[in-house]
């Protein structure tokens, strides 16, 4: 597998060199630029590909926020996880950044373990889409056959292996699948194995939370959970319904993406599933069921 490429622009190079010391000795291969012009020209360069870019916010010239904006509107570059730092951390400017596409925050000065946890995160997120795309071809035609179908899960790689296939029905499975992932493995994780918010975040931080899923996974009293999908065709709609075996959990927080949250490494998968690639999202009662609705693009029998 080749290494991570990341891009770290930052007009400081004492900022530069402090990140750079910072992730010596991970496994990925850095690139530096000092202002927006350089950070597009590596960005721009057909011949250069970058899993994760590393923001600086403000800078003379071409800003962080602009090149945010440039790469967002670019067909290519789009899908790049970008992790804005930034000391400009009020709740206005991390919600422009959050509406521009800025998913992943860092405020100034901020700890090594901070950065290399939300860069783990970033590229955790963009290994399981590019996984999830990989997939969206393998049984496209039988599957816009479909009129209903349900399914049942009970761990990540099951969830994933489920998006990726309920998500053919629709004109658009790749961001339907990124969606799905997201709903179904919260009710995984946070619905059947109680894995809440603050403790995803500091298993993040710790770089155990794969080994917490799977302890959690083999305990007696979770053996039996399931988390079950069911795919039902509206007219020129598709209904997804999911529900997991839990008791549920505070929905109302995380159904937009609260500023204050930005800049923890978790807890914006429902906000990416809400915005990116169903129509319209709606928990039931306490929290354990959802609904979510994606245009088809076409009539039933075109």
């Amino acid at each position: 597998m080749s290494r991570s490429r990341i891009l770290v622009v930052d007009d400081e190079p004492f900022n530069l060199e402090i990140i750079c010391d910072y992730l010596e000795d991970c496994d990925y291969d850095l690139v530096t630029a000092q202002d927006g012009a350089s950070a597009l020209a590596h960005l721009e360069d057909p011949a250069q590909r970058f899993d994760v870019l590393v923001l600086d916010r403000m800078m003379p010239g071409i800003s962080g926020m602009e090149v945010l904006r440039r790469v967002k509107q670019h067909e290519r570059l789009k899908a790049i996880p970008v992790i804005m730092q930034t000391a400009a951390a009020t709740p206005d400017q991390v919600r422009e950044g959050l509406a521009a596409g800025a998913h992943y925050y860092l405020t100034k000065p901020f700890e090594c373990d901070s950065l290399r946890a939300v860069i783990r995160t970033a590229l955790d997120d963009q290994r399981r889409r590019a996984e999830l795309a990989d997939r969206i071809h393998e049984h496209v035609v039988a599957m816009q056959m479909i009129d209903r179908a349900e399914f049942s899960v009970r761990t990540l790689e099951e969830a994933a292996a489920v998006a990726t296939t309920a998500a053919l029905v629709c004109s658009r499975p790749e961001a339907v699948a990124m969606g799905l992932a997201e709903l179904l493995v919260n009710g995984v994780e946070h619905g059947n194995l109680g894995i809440d918010f603050e403790a995803k975040g500091a298993l993040k931080e710790s770089g155990t939370w794969a080994d917490e899923v799977r302890k959690r996974l083999s305990a007696p009293q979770n053996l039996a959970k399931r988390v079950r999908l069911t795919v039902q065709r509206e007219g020129a709609r598709w209904h997804f319904h999911v529900r997991d075996d839990g008791p549920g959990f505070d929905w109302q927080r995380f159904i937009e993406l609260d500023p204050s949250r930005a800049f923890a490494p978790n807890g914006r998968g429902i906000v990416l599933a809400r915005q990116i690639a169903f129509d319209e999202v709606r928990y039931d009662g306490c929290g354990n069921e959802v609904h979510a609705w994606c245009s088809d693009g076409m009539e039933v029998g075109e």
